[in-house]
């Protein structure tokens, strides 16, 4: 066999021959029953243990680790011998330098001619051995008696060295081991103006105290070996991993394995390998391509014209092109034949085949087809089954799946609790269902449509699989006679219309039965199978859990929008300040909580609210509720809208604390409100905003602005009060409320919706009604994912007849005059017989007024529903009822009051405030 470049075939190269050697060499069975091509028949005993080898980046590293050391070490020799000549040099010259500076420094020469040298000079030694840093400086005579030493006790002794060179002007330098260590020492004459010398200076410094700047490089040398080790680890890292990258992670015992056991796996693979070089020579086969083909057992070596093949399989074998699945004929087998050229990106000449028997995997590859449909079917239920969470369309995704790929009609049916959102009582059986789902491949079957109720017949096939969940199998339905007690007409014209198999497959889920799902074939002629049945079951048990979770959140939401409808006003209370008409539309998703609410006020006013709460969900309903029950009760007070909102984020904040210290997670914090208060008598809107989108405000022209209000932070988070502003708005004015689901989603910004809703609204005028179902055509989109709450109101203004003024002098007798001209007024309105009733209110309020008052009084009716009567003055403190006891002459007056009126209250103004009364006119 011929070894290729850079591929390892078989452990032998030798096997490129045709000779008996190669032939055992390569392992090719004979007729006595030899080992399997390719292997080596060596004993078992004769193998010995493999030697553990050490990679090459190992090798590598160890070779760059003892060159760096090498020439660390002679670096460092290198340096510690020349610090050594260096440390030397450097004594010897400082030595010199000290004591030629001293021996000619001013005053020596007297010094030494003095009667006691050692007195001046030893002080000036003292002070300039320290300074120029040597060990020692001494003053010779030329006798070499010291006149100075650091150590006085030598002073007067002789000196040890060599000085007699120095007494005839030379200059003397010795290395010397003396008592402080190794040094070097220098003489110098110390000369007369005439020449002569009349002493000597020695200096001397050891070894050990000079720095020499070779040693100062010993760091930076072993930083660079440092460096060096660093960077060979570095490069040997790099090139292990290369090696073990390109030889996909193996070392030397894995390659050395692998080499061993790749003839192995060759021969052992079930299908034929061929290698055929580019001259046509066959150079390698397995046993699987020598079966296949009949090849003899001296094939490889030869070319492949000469091994006796066929026709097709040797003109593809050298035809030198690819070939992908070619299927040819050999014998009585049928081969899928696969070839790829060896010569791409630089290989030598040739191809490597594969043989493959399709004779034999023809059965099997029917049967994997069919497991593979079956899988895409089971996939593609579990994708489309429940894409929803309707009840009736997951039925209907699980008939639409089925048909036509594994039957030709599928019927689905519920019981009718499921349809409504209800679970069916456990332990009763299902006696009436709810055709849900059908579908089919023609039309004109004889199956009922969707929507027909079915009465389940007992002691039926039908109902015993409703009673005990089992599925069943039907193979051939005209043999058998049970199913069609059911309907036996309806199964008489199943039968005639060629429906002649059925699988039927309970729903149930969690314990609870839902229904049934029938499969059914006419077209089709193969019945159904056992394997049918359990691709049923598999199907059906997806579809029964889709179909629970939808009954579940049908129920659920219908709570939830029980729970909101109830939560929101039903019908709007009767007031003549404003036209309006409303829409709310849930989420697809879910509820929420957004609302909206009118509220008739004291003196003919409307307040209109609009609000969002954030979230889905029965809590965001919930919460909802508590919010609108609260603006309502707050508007009994007659709060301005600042105030209001005030009271309102306090109420927010307790909610939240109160979730909190619960442990909920759902917190109210965030929900926007835009209440505004509308006046019919003065034509003023009053409105302020807890982060809600500011409203619209469309004039008896068609032109549309949006107000700008100081729009404050969402409730709960406020921190400044809120602040309000007031509009004056012409009669016939439409203000339009809603909430950021009609001008915000997903794929539409904010800015972009209100500029639509301004096109909604521009134009000629419209009705509330007609414009809230303009504004919806134009804007809503067409899968919601939040509530929208739409409020139009179109304003009115009560006429100059209907209002009446007075002012009023504080003097307890102008409530006579008062009085007579309210009935004058009522008697102009047709009213007479409220007059004596309404003298009686407005004198007890009049003249409280004026006891407990300041001025300036005013009193005003207003002629509406009720009969409005209001009394203002400058104070703010507000009368309380209170039941007078029989012994009290006074204290009767408001009870009177609360009597004789339908309502009573107390309004705060920013003049001081206004006490009002309301009378029925029926």
């Amino acid at each position: 066999m011929a070894r290729f470049s850079g591929r390892s075939w078989a452990p032998s190269a030798s096997g490129a021959s045709g000779s008996a050697t190669a032939s055992r060499a390569t392992g090719t069975a004979d007729s006595s029953g030899g080992r399997p091509h390719g292997r080596h028949q060596q004993p078992r005993t004769a193998r010995t243990k493999p030697v553990k080898r050490r990679s090459v980046a190992g090798q590598v590293f160890a070779l760059q680790v003892v060159v760096v050391l090498l020439l660390v070490a002679a670096a460092v020799i290198a340096l510690v011998v020349q610090s050594r000549n260096d440390a030397r040099q450097e004594a010897t010259n400082r030595s010199v330098a000290v004591a030629q500076t001293f021996a000619n420094s001013p005053g020596i020469v007297e010094a030494l001619r003095s009667p006691d040298p050692t007195a001046i000079l030893q002080p000036h030694a003292q002070a300039a051995r320290i300074n120029a840093g040597v060990d020692f400086i001494v003053v010779l005579s030329t006798d070499g008696i010291r006149y100075t030493h650091p150590n006085p006790a030598r002073i007067g002794q002789k000196f040890v060295g060599n000085y007699e060179p120095a007494v005839q002007g030379q200059v003397v330098t010795e290395e010397v081991n003396g008592t402080i260590g190794p040094l070097v020492q220098a003489i110098v004459p110390v000369r007369a103006p005439d020449g002569q010398v009349v002493g000597e200076v020695s200096s001397g410094i050891t070894i050990a105290n000079v720095s020499s700047a070779s040693e100062r490089q010993l760091p930076v040398v072993l930083g660079a070996a440092a460096v060096a080790l660093g960077l060979a680890t570095c490069g040997t890292a790099l090139i292990s991993r290369r090696l073990r990258r390109q030889t996909h992670g193996l070392g030397p015992v894995e390659m050395t394995r692998m080499y061993e056991h790749h003839a192995a796996v060759l021969h052992a693979v079930r299908e034929g390998v061929l290698i055929v070089a580019g001259d046509g020579q066959l150079l390698l086969c397995n046993d699987e391509a020598r079966r296949l083909l009949d090849l003899p057992a001296d094939a490889e070596g030869r070319q492949v014209t000469d091994l006796g093949l066929e026709r097709a399989p040797a003109e593809l074998l050298t035809a030198n092109r690819p070939v992908t699945d070619e299927v040819v004929l050999a014998g009585e087998r049928l081969l899928a034949v696969n070839v790829r050229l060896t010569d791409r990106d630089g290989g030598p000449p040739g191809c490597v085949a594969t043989l493959r028997d399709s004779t034999e995997l023809l059965a099997l590859s029917g049967r994997a087809e069919v497991a593979q449909r079956r899988l895409r079917l089971l996939y593609d239920a579990g994708v489309t089954v429940g894409s929803t969470l309707d009840v009736e369309r997951t039925a209907e995704e699980l008939a639409q799946v089925t048909v036509p790929r594994f039957a030709d009609f599928v019927t689905v049916d519920l019981a009718e609790q499921v349809l409504e959102g209800e679970e069916p009582p456990p332990g009763l059986a299902i006696v009436r269902m709810r055709r849900a789902a059908f579908k089919g491949v023609r039309d004109g079957s004889p199956f009922y449509p969707v929507g027909t109720v079915l009465e389940v017949v007992p002691s039926t096939p039908l109902a015993g699989a409703l009673d005990t969940g089992q599925p069943a199998l039907e193979p051939r339905l005209a043999e058998t006679h049970a199913w069609r007690e059911q309907d036996p007409d309806g199964a008489a014209h199943a039968l005639e219309y060629g429906v002649h198999s059925l699988v039927r497959v309970p729903l149930r889920a969690r314990g609870v039965l839902l229904g049934v799902a029938r499969f059914w074939r006419a077209d089709r002629a193969e019945p159904f199978e056992e394997d049918d049945l359990a691709l049923a079951e598999e199907l059906v048990s997806h579809a029964a859990v889709c179909i629970d979770n939808a009954r579940r959140y049908t129920r659920e939401h219908a709570m939830a929008v029980t729970l909101q409808h109830s939560l929101l006003p039903r019908t709007l209370p009767e007031q003549n300040a404003l036209e309006v008409a409303h829409r709310y539309l849930p989420a697809q998703a879910g509820v929420g909580g957004d609302w909206f609410d009118v509220i008739p006020l004291p003196g003919a006013r409307v307040a209109l609210v609009v609000g969002d709460v954030v979230g889905h969900g029965l809590h965001a309903a919930a919460t909802m509720g508590r919010l609108r029950t609260a603006i309502h009760n707050f508007s009994t007070l007659d709060l301005p809208p600042d105030e209001l909102l005030g009271h309102l984020d306090d109420l927010v904040n307790r909610i939240d604390q109160e979730e909190s210290a619960l442990g909920g997670a759902a917190a109210v914090t965030g929900a926007t409100c835009l209440y505004a208060i509308y006046d019919p008598v003065s034509r003023r809107c009053t409105l302020a905003s807890a982060g809600h989108p500011p409203p619209a405000l469309v004039g008896p022209d068609g032109r549309v602005v949006f107000p700008e209000l100081p729009t404050g932070p969402p409730l709960g988070l406020a921190v400044l009060p809120f602040e309000t502003t007031e509009l004056e708005v012409a009669e016939g004015s439409r203000l339009v409320l809603y909430t950021d689901g009609l001008v915000e989603d997903r794929e539409r910004d904010i800015d972009v919706g209100l500029e639509l809703l301004r096109a909604a609204l521009a134009g000629p005028p419209r009705t509330p009604e007609q414009t809230c179902a303009d504004v919806l055509g134009a804007m809503l989109p067409a899968h919601p994912q939040d509530d929208i709450a739409l409020l139009v109101a179109r304003t009115r203004v009560l006429a100059p007849d209907q209002v009446a003024e007075w002012d009023v002098p504080s003097d307890p007798a102008a409530v006579g005059a008062v009085r007579g001209a309210v009935a004058e007024r009522l008697a102009q309105w047709g009213l007479e017989e409220a007059a004596f009733v309404t003298e009686l209110i407005l004198s007890e309020l009049v003249t409280n007024a004026i006891r407990y008052g300041s001025g300036p009084i005013r009193v005003r009716l207003l002629r509406d529903r009720a009969l409005i009567c209001e009394v203002s003055d400058a104070s703010s403190t507000s009368p309380h009822l209170k039941y007078a006891a029989t012994t009290d002459e006074g204290g009767r007056g408001l009870f009177l009051v609360a009597q004789f009126a339908d309502r009573w209250g107390t309004r705060y103004t920013a003049t001081g405030k206004v006490i009002w009364t309301e009378q029925p006119l029926e």
